[in-house]
């Protein structure tokens, strides 16, 4: 069912057109649908049908105009009756006035956004769904007035995008002028109408007929538009118009605000290649702006001069330009300036002194670097925009697209690029998303099907960054193939040692938005890194640093500013992968060197899943040997395997991750089992790390075996104080969580607890997280059920990211204890269940074994009770 009112009333069914005779039925059709989908008072309507004068059974007659109505529209389901008033039940887009209100406003913020192909295409679609005047055959004039103007500026509305895109029709505007001879807008459009047809003469005239109109009936002059408007028509400026857009403006919504907060006259969008910046300004930049497209440009004023519509006189184009633009408020969009920056600039400040209102919004690779310039970088896009772009172009070629998780990963590949999302998304035509993401491994083959209307430059992916390194000196593109070595961006200090280039190079290299400059690291978007990562690579000397990195940092990690330590190794994790990566190919002694340096990071960080598969590597490439450094490879890759090269050590210990696999693999010491030489000399070290972990594990194995409450507490309180003098915050939590075990008072275990989660909490450590998180669980068991099953499901979540199977199962069994509690002993037993299945190799793994088989003990008797 659908409604008419912009014209005579009427109603449309699958079948055809309604027959409803007679006004008072058609009049109330047309008050319904005005508000459809809302309840219409029964005062109101009475009032409409019936004037000021309604009949004594004006009720009945409403009632009896309702019911006519229902017959005719064929159901009486459509026309609700509610204690207040009648409401038409339909969708609004089921009533063309509705359906021409939502097309007319989205027209018009189109055409706000500079998108004038859009709004030309809304508000003609809007405006064909009128059949005549409004509501033509209802005595509702109030309504159909309204209605009129609404139709009247959406008229306008369309007539201003005709302009824009230069295709106005001077006919339809002047009979529009001659019905609305006082309405100045559309005296303006028809000016610039006459003019972009070449009519000058009459463009003027038309500005003397509507000067002695305005004067005769109203006595006024012409508004500063119009009178602007006529200037422009006698200077003969038929300036360029801002690029009509073929696809929708998606996101930048942030850049859009910013660059119109902006007070500076001269503001210049920076980015790499294919970031949108020139989108971006035609977005951002007034309708009146004059474009300027300097890509196959030498010579910036004459392209200036072209652009404005002016002929080269006997002035300089620098003069001439400053006589046409010294009077006019107005923005000049300089496009492209990378190439041409030093006659960018130089025409950029001679227009800003000798135009006072001009204002300027430049794109380029890199700053014009002239006094006053404003920068605005233009970011990569942000997930979200990135997927919504790629979903809107991918349905331009192919309408049933739909969005998957592999769009996601196409946008991050491509880091958010516009230029590079939207090569990838017309690839739909033919592939998947899948075989998309699979391909872009070699993304400047893949990415080479652009608009063939486009400049070449933005054709394919490989043009993009090939325009931005011919524009790079020799020293610029050697630093640039360097700095693409590094995988995770790079300090000041890497490149200088790594890449032996001068700051100046790198600062010219952000200045060419190759590289990005942010929290004192300098990194190069995947895509420019991959295409500079081909001329030249130093992969030894990005080994060699990292490797000199790891091995100062790894001492530091156990000391006071170990926060800072572990802050600056998470920033070059990626870096550190990639050093161990190439030194197991091409030198694996430094690799086991390298490893042995990184484990007490990877085990704190809780990256040990994530390098396991590397350390098999390395594990394929070097010999056995009873060496410490072996022992940390074994304890990474083949865990079961390091126990017959711990009994060999002697020491000294350098790596204390030696110690802790051995605690992990084994378990405590047993006191009746031969002392072995590593024992004898672990507890003889002087090492004030080592002396208080060996006072942790004394305590905690004095408490298993001996049960000596108060001199465990004793003990871990030492440790306790020798790891708080360090400043070191992971062997004090370890000591924290052993008191918290050991006290009687169940509120000052979780108050341990808390200063545990704490100390942890500020080096980020994921094991002890999820541990420390569980056991905390374990605390509030008996104090807070509720609270502690809240617990519980974080150390799962925990124990996932840092793949801690064992700590999985025990948060399982915390579960477990809780559904039986509860009674639900099927899901108790399912909870066990599973972390039985979690369950594998080491003590930590036997210990959880022996809290889920009791767990199942105790869950058998209670059945059985």
């Amino acid at each position: 069912m659908h409604v008419g009112i912009l014209g005579p009333v009427e109603a449309h069914s699958p079948d055809g057109k309604i027959a409803i005779g007679g006004p008072r039925p058609r009049t109330l059709l047309a008050l319904l649908a005005m508000r459809v989908g809302e309840i219409v008072p029964l005062d109101r309507l009475v009032d409409e049908l019936y004037g000021s004068e309604p009949p004594a059974d004006a009720a009945n007659g409403l009632q009896s105009q309702v019911s006519r109505l229902r017959r005719a529209l064929g159901g009486a389901d459509l026309i609700e009756f509610h204690p207040a008033g009648y409401r038409l039940a339909l969708a609004a887009d089921q009533v063309d006035a509705h359906r021409f209100a939502a097309l007319a406003a989205d027209g018009r913020k189109a055409l706000d956004q500079g998108d004038a192909q859009t709004a030309e295409s809304l508000l003609s679609e809007a405006l064909r769904l009128w059949r005549g005047p409004a509501l033509a055959d209802v005595p509702v004039p109030d309504h159909a007035t309204r209605l009129e103007q609404q139709r009247s500026a959406a008229t306008n509305a369309l007539v201003a995008a005709r302009i824009r895109l230069g295709k106005a029709d001077v006919r339809e505007i002047q009979d529009l002028v001659r019905q609305h001879p006082l309405d100045e807008r559309l005296r303006g459009y028809l000016m610039q109408a006459l003019h972009q047809d070449g009519r000058q003469a009459e463009a003027l005239q038309a500005f003397e007929d509507a000067q002695a109109l305005l004067a005769d009936e109203l006595g006024t002059d012409p508004s500063p538009e119009l009178r602007a408007i006529h200037v422009r028509i006698l200077r003969g400026q038929t300036h360029r118009e801002l690029p009509a857009q073929l696809t929708s403006f998606i996101g930048r919504q942030d850049e859009l605000r910013r660059i119109a907060a902006l007070e500076s006259r001269l503001v210049t969008l920076t980015g790499p290649g294919g970031a949108g910046k020139t989108r971006l300004a035609v977005q951002a930049a007034p309708p009146s702006a004059i474009f300027v497209d300097l890509a196959p440009v030498k010579d910036v004023a004459a392209a200036t001069l072209q652009a404005l519509g002016l002929k080269e006189t006997v002035l300089e184009p620098e003069d001439r330009l400053t006589l046409a633009l010294r009077e006019r408020d107005t923005t000049l969009i300089l496009d492209n300036c990378e190439h041409v920056v030093v006659q960018a600039a130089r025409l950029a400040q001679h227009l800003l002194s000798t135009c006072p209102s001009l204002r300027i919004l430049a794109t380029s690779r890199e700053p014009l670097g002239i006094t006053g310039e404003t920068l605005c970088p233009v970011p990569p896009l942000d997930p979200e925009q990135s997927v919504a772009l790629f979903t809107d172009r991918a349905r331009l070629v192919n309408p049933n697209f739909v969005r998957d998780q592999q769009t996601a990963d196409i946008c991050r590949e491509l880091d958010g690029l516009p230029l590079a999302i939207e090569l990838a998304a017309a690839r739909t035509r033919s592939l998947t998303t899948k075989e998309i993401s699979d391909r872009l491994n070699d993304r400047f083959r893949l990415l080479t099907k652009g608009n063939r209307a486009a400049a070449p430059r933005h054709q394919t992916l490989r043009a993009v960054v090939e325009w931005s390194w011919d524009l790079l000196s020799d020293e610029e593109r050697d630093l640039a193939a360097c700095l693409a070595t590094f995988s995770g961006g790079a300090t000041l200090e890497a490149v200088e040692q790594v890449c032996r280039h001068d700051v100046e190079v790198l600062d010219a290299l952000v200045d060419k938005s190759l590289v990005e400059a942010a929290d004192g690291r300098y990194r190069m978007l995947e895509t420019i890194r991959e295409f500079c990562s081909r001329h030249r690579r130093v992969d030894a000397e990005h080994a060699a640093y990292f490797h000199d990195l790891a091995a100062r940092a790894d001492p530091e990690l156990r000391r006071s500013d170990q926060v800072e330590w572990f802050t600056r190794m998470t920033a070059e994790h990626a870096n550190l992968l990639q050093a161990v990566e190439w030194t197991t190919e091409h030198d694996p002694a430094r690799a086991l060197r390298l490893v042995s340096d990184l484990a007490w990071y990877w085990y704190v960080k809780g990256s040990r899943t994530e390098v396991e598969g590397l350390a098999r590597r390395l594990l394929e490439r070097v010999r056995e040997e009873p060496t410490e450094e072996y022992a940390v490879l074994l304890a990474l890759a083949a865990p079961e395997r390091v126990h017959t090269v711990l009994k060999q050590l002697t020491g000294p210990i350098r790596q204390p991750f030696v110690l802790i696999a051995w605690a992990m693999l084994t378990g405590p010491p047993d006191p009746d089992a031969p002392r072995t030489a590593l024992q004898d000399e672990v507890e003889r070290s002087e090492d004030p790390w080592i002396q208080g972990l060996i006072g942790f594990s004394n305590s905690y194995t004095g408490w298993v075996v001996r049960g000596d409450r108060p001199l465990a507490i004793a003990q871990s309180r030492a440790a306790l104080r020798q790891f708080q003098d360090l400043g070191e915050r992971w062997g004090a939590a370890q000591v924290l969580d052993v008191l918290a075990t050991l006290t009687e008072d169940p509120h000052e275990a979780l108050a341990l607890t808390d200063e545990a989660l704490r100390a942890v909490t500020e080096l980020g450590a994921r094991e002890e997280l999820a541990e420390l998180r569980g056991r905390r669980a374990d605390r509030l068991l008996d104090l807070d059920p509720d609270q502690a099953e809240r617990e519980y499901h974080q150390a799962l979540a925990l124990a996932a990211e840092a793949g801690l199977s064992a700590t999985r199962a025990l948060a399982s069994t915390g579960l477990a204890k809780l559904a039986q509690r509860r009674g639900d002993l099927e899901r108790a037993e399912r909870l066990l269940r599973d972390a039985q299945r979690e369950l594998g190799f080491g003590w930590m793994h036997v210990a959880a074994k022996q809290q889920v088989e009791e767990a199942l003990s105790e869950l058998a008797r209670t059945r059985g009770a």
